[in-house]
């Protein structure tokens, strides 16, 4: 039975970038070797490297004068490498879920952190709007998809000061400007490759400007001045990264993708709306994730819950329930994800609907 991965992350990764993966697990570049033993200081590896930061300025349109790098440790690592490289007196934060909520925690540590909204107040059911950013912030932070919660922010914020942002979910599934930004950062295992490294695109003229005393491995210009090879780097991740990215190249870029996530988008979201069984748990149109889509029975209905996961499952589709601080279900609609799954979801919800 084929199944359809609803998976928060890990994630659906392409057929082609785990073809490709497993065929460099095999024989990487035709040296004989499995790209998990070979050193990462060979011209075969370095390849890899280089092309995959070709590749990611390429497809993101990432302007001259920023460092593409490829780091272990996950987003959660750069809660803390953020504000240890690009807090100088005081930094701007919105709080819209749990990663935002725990990089806030980590930036206490480094400096004066203003939360400008926040959302929790109703469980991070909307994006807070209204809110102002001090002009004198060293930077703004925001996490622009919330994979919990279910809300995103699909456009880059206007504000007086420079912006960093956690796109860890949906990166790659909408064009950015980065003449805003002086840092953006992606754990890869939502929308780009295997656990194991982490993608960050910062400006070079950012950095050096904290007074205070940065451990090597956590200093920006030591990966950036090595081409992230400073240590031995999260090879196979990253292999499989580059595969990701010439996938995406194929098949038309990020303008493709932004048109695909909206369309699975409002396929899933049409069908709840339109459901006497389900509900949206954020309501306004403007605030749901098109990477995560979080949705409930209705209350009466609630203790059919299991068994609409027992359903799903029983037709392929998996990864499909909620996380335990919201409940219900959640399907996520990464960029590999194909909108047949999404149809395969949607006939399921109307079959148990019209099944109860």
């Amino acid at each position: 039975m084929k199944k359809h991965n609803f998976y928060a992350g890990p994630s659906i990764l392409s057929e082609y970038t785990i073809k490709n993966t497993i065929e460099g697990i095999v024989n990487f570049a035709d040296t004989g070797l499995s790209v998990l033993e070979i050193s990462h200081r060979s011209k075969q590896f370095q390849a890899v490297m280089d092309e995959a930061d070709a590749l990611v300025k390429e497809i993101l349109n990432v302007p001259e004068g920023f460092s593409v790098l490829w780091l272990g440790g996950g987003a959660s690592l750069q809660f803390c490498m953020i504000p240890f490289n690009l807090l100088v007196k005081k930094a701007a934060y919105l709080d819209t879920g749990t990663w935002a909520h725990k990089a806030i925690k980590e930036a206490k540590l480094f400096g004066e952190v203003d939360v400008v909204a926040s959302s929790e107040d109703a469980n991070y059911s909307y994006i807070p709007k209204g809110y102002s950013v001090p002009a004198d912030a060293d930077y703004f932070h925001y996490t622009s998809n919330n994979t919990i919660y279910g809300t995103e922010i699909l456009t880059d914020p206007d504000v007086p000061c420079p912006l960093v942002a956690d796109m860890s979910s949906d990166i790659f599934s909408r064009e950015i400007d980065f003449s805003k930004y002086i840092a953006v950062y992606a754990g890869a295992q939502k929308n780009l490759a295997p656990a194991g490294v982490t993608l960050v695109i910062v400006r070079d003229d950012a950095l050096g400007k904290v007074q205070r005393a940065i451990p090597t491995m956590l200093d920006y210009r030591t990966h950036a001045s090595k081409g992230s090879m400073f240590n031995t780097p999260p090879v196979l991740p990253i292999f499989a990264a580059l595969q990701t990215l010439r996938y995406y190249k194929e098949q038309g870029g990020v303008k493709e993708f932004d048109r695909r996530a909206t369309a699975k988008a409002q396929l899933l979201y049409d069908a709840i709306d339109n459901s006497r069984l389900f509900e949206a748990v954020v309501k306004d149109k403007a605030d749901r994730s098109r990477m995560n889509v979080v949705f409930v029975l209705r209350p009466e209905y609630k203790e059919l819950e299991k068994d609409f996961v027992d359903f799903c499952t029983e037709r392929g589709i998996v990864g499909i329930k909620g996380h335990r601080s919201v409940g219900g279900f959640r399907a996520s609609l990464y960029n590999a994800l194909p909108i047949e799954s999404v149809q395969v979801l949607v006939e399921a919800m109307r079959d148990f609907e019209y099944k109860h």
